[in-house]
């Protein structure tokens, strides 16, 4: 499990593009299509926000080095004092809600399981370079902090006594913040597409098209800001 997270962790930027494939594994309707829409959005906005928590927070900084896994220092405060790998089940949630959209047990069946497979090698050896590296009190870590559903006991505390770095979340988080709702709105089309829905693709066309400026406008800003050094995360 460990060779197979070091393998998948020098390649994890291409998972979720990965999931925009598997959409179009065949398979029975879960609900109907808006539904599933919707479901699948609430799902992935869930993700994103607990993405933005725990990097406004408390951000960790285990990007890897030379695409190998790394961390510079143990970080146990904000949502790393509840869940040891937020940032996984903010991801996991983002995917499963793409795959939802898709409206098809085959997807769902099929990505979600996948997924969660991929990010638990991952955080395998991810915990065996903790381990090694910071020793006792990387087993203490883990002794008091479950590795991936949140302990949400004090949880409400650390959201009141934590200073919230928005800064950091738009400099760090901005191509994921644009990234994922346009595969949603991808989805969500190919979905009425397929079910043959064209009244509903009519009335989609022109909100998802607003996303698109939207969100373009929004990724092209923050991009410019952070290239010129007017956004520098604090």
């Amino acid at each position: 499990m460990v060779a197979l997270g070091n393998f998948l962790f020098r390649f994890r930027n291409y998972l979720f593009p990965l999931a925009l494939v598997l959409v179009f594994v065949p398979g029975p309707r879960l609900i109907s299509s808006l539904g599933a829409a919707a479901l699948g959005l609430g799902v992935a906005v869930l993700g994103q926000a607990i993405r933005i928590c725990t990097i406004g927070i408390e951000y960790i900084i285990r990007g890897g080095r030379q695409r190998r896994v790394y961390a510079e220092k143990l970080v146990t405060d904000g949502l790393y004092a509840h869940s040891r790998n937020p940032m996984y089940v903010g991801n996991l949630l983002m995917v499963s809600g793409v795959c939802i959209t898709s409206n098809s047990w085959g997807c769902v069946a099929t990505a979600i399981p996948l997924f969660t497979i991929a990010y638990l090698a991952i955080t395998r050896a991810e915990e065996e370079f903790l381990m090694r590296t910071f020793g006792a009190a990387y087993a203490r870590y883990c002794a008091d902090v479950p590795r991936f559903l949140p302990r949400l006991s004090g949880l409400y505390a650390t959201f009141r006594d934590s200073r919230f770095h928005w800064r950091r979340v738009f400099a760090k988080e901005y191509g994921t913040l644009t990234g994922w709702p346009l595969r949603w709105g991808l989805v969500l089309l190919w979905s009425l597409w397929r079910d043959g829905e064209r009244e509903a693709i009519s009335a989609a066309l022109p909100v998802l098209g607003w996303l698109v400026v939207v969100l373009g406008i929004f990724y092209v800003a923050v991009r410019i800001l952070k290239k010129s050094r007017q956004l520098v995360a604090d």
